[in-house]
């Protein structure tokens, strides 16, 4: 007798437990909305990586003098000092 209704309780398995994951996965979305509360903001909101990387370098070089810039014959940092110095006198 247990053979047959372990058989009839495999072959039946599919119909009892879709609808029993299905009411648990409900039931757990459910919940989880309910503690978390409302969800945030939509995307179309939010600014992108590269447009506030631009904002934040505007305002960083808002306060600056951009006319006054190091010359490139007191920066000699552009090529391998070995190069360089080969050709120029010492600085003192």
């Amino acid at each position: 007798m247990w053979s047959v209704l372990w058989a009839a309780v495999r072959s039946k398995a599919p119909y009892v437990t879709f609808p029993v994951a299905f009411v648990v996965g409900l039931v757990g979305y459910n919940l989880e909305r309910f503690l978390r509360g409302d969800p945030p903001p939509a995307a179309e909101d939010e600014k992108s990586i590269s447009e506030q990387r631009e904002e934040r370098k505007l305002q960083e070089i808002a306060g600056k003098d951009l006319t006054k810039v190091v010359s490139l014959k007191e920066k000699l940092e552009f090529a391998p000092r070995a190069v360089l110095n080969r050709n120029r006198p010492e600085k003192s």
